[in-house]
């Protein structure tokens, strides 16, 4: 699981923001922690009959809002503990232990493999396949997909799209539990739900936390898996103050109705230097997480657009030290060659400061317009060049594979 940090300095945020090449996503918090569970934490997982995994009915009693403003029911804990404990005993089975597995040299340049982290997964079809996060397998040789009941498997890897970070793994085996998936668009602020996942690899397999929904379309951002800049944007992310752990990337944020609806991925950071964010996790809300699933299975990999700058996202602030005019926008730092940037004739230092008449506002705005785009889309960007405002078209690309 990832961690961000929503505070930065000027020069923190300079830093950051030039070092990113646009593809679909740009910054907005930064801050990193390990993906996974380091595998000195990981042990075996405790053992059980294969059990198929169907959704549970509708707990008894749910926590529900009563149709007369200004009042509210009140759910006993026994009942909300014991709609907790349904939805475990669902979804807990279909949720696996991902081991990713790397080739080292020994000091007889001989090859072997050690594990170099931990996740979770959810199985969500009779296929075998996993929706998982990128992070949780990058750079594996090999993965290891063990479920709760003691069984391993040695996992495919579908295909990863760092973009989104979601990965979809595939394992073969007989009676494997499924999860079922629901429907993120029926959320709402304060509805229950349950996060489980394999947090700090602890033996006997995925921990279980539940927490409600605490805020619902987040734009995060993630850290940069190079340890440089600031990686992708996550778009309409589910916000929960269920407790999530390193070890829980990749698991599933589920709905008392037993459905998966969001994949966990990150939590915040520090709130100010010395002081920890408190209950502020993410997760990726399974409308999303879906249909790039579906792409990856269907072809391996996820197509973006594409333009194809570095930049640094504006703030008043910002503007000021760079002496700017424009206190809004992205003052372009870079323009890949043989991009759709370059073929449009934008240039370094050049400030975009709206497309097709939409300004950009904050530093996710780029970003995000890009992305509601496809390849093939033009887009008008509005720029200021040498104290001019001028408009440039652009056709926009798909982006090339990583």
């Amino acid at each position: 699981m990832w961690s961000t940090n929503p505070v930065r300095s000027t020069l923190a945020l300079f830093a950051v923001a030039a070092l990113v090449l646009f593809l679909v996503g740009c910054q907005v918090f930064t801050g990193s922690q390990p993906a996974e569970v380091s595998p000195a934490s990981a042990a075996a997982v405790a053992t059980a009959s294969p059990t198929a995994v169907t959704a549970p009915s509708s707990p008894t009693s749910t926590p529900t809002a009563s149709g007369t403003t200004g009042t509210t029911a009140v759910v006993p804990a026994q009942d909300l503990s014991t709609a907790v404990r349904a939805v475990a005993k669902a979804v807990r089975p279909a949720v696996v232990q991902i081991t990713n597995e790397q080739t080292q040299v020994d000091q007889f340049n001989q090859p072997f493999t050690v594990p170099a982290g931990v996740g979770s997964g959810v199985i969500y079809d009779q296929q075998g396949h996993i929706l998982t996060n990128n992070h949780v397998i990058e750079g594996a040789q090999k993965l290891l997909v063990t479920l709760p009941d003691g069984r391993s498997f040695p996992g495919k890897l579908i295909g990863g799209d760092p973009q989104t970070d979601l990965a979809v793994v595939q394992i073969s085996g007989n009676n494997l539990p499924v999860a079922e998936l629901g429907n993120s668009s029926k959320l709402e602020v304060g509805d229950w739900v349950v996060a489980i996942g394999n947090a700090l690899a602890l033996p006997g397999g995925p921990t279980v936390s539940a927490g409600v929904i605490s805020a619902l379309g987040r734009t995060v951002q993630e850290p940069s898996s190079s340890g440089g800049g600031g990686g992708p944007f996550l778009f309409d992310v589910i916000q929960t103050d269920a407790p999530i752990n390193p070890g829980n990337s990749g698991g599933p944020l589920v709905n008392l109705s037993g459905q998966v609806i969001g994949i966990n991925t990150l939590v915040a950071g520090q709130a100010e230097p010395g002081v920890q964010a408190q209950g502020i996790g993410f997760a990726i809300a399974i409308n999303t997480a879906k249909p790039v699933a579906d792409q990856l299975v269907a072809t391996g990999r996820v197509i973006h657009p594409y333009l194809g700058i570095t930049y640094i996202p504006l703030n008043p602030a910002i503007a000021a030290q760079l002496n700017l005019s424009q206190r809004n926008g992205a003052l372009i730092r870079s323009v890949v060659s043989n991009s759709p940037a370059e073929r449009a004739g934008l240039e370094r230092g050049d400030v975009i400061t709206a497309i097709d008449n939409t300004p950009l506002q904050s530093d996710s705005s780029l970003a995000e317009i890009i992305n509601s785009h496809k390849p093939g889309d033009k887009v008008t960007l509005t720029i200021v060049r040498d104290g001019k405002q001028q408009s440039v078209s652009v056709t926009l690309g798909e982006m090339p594979s990583p």
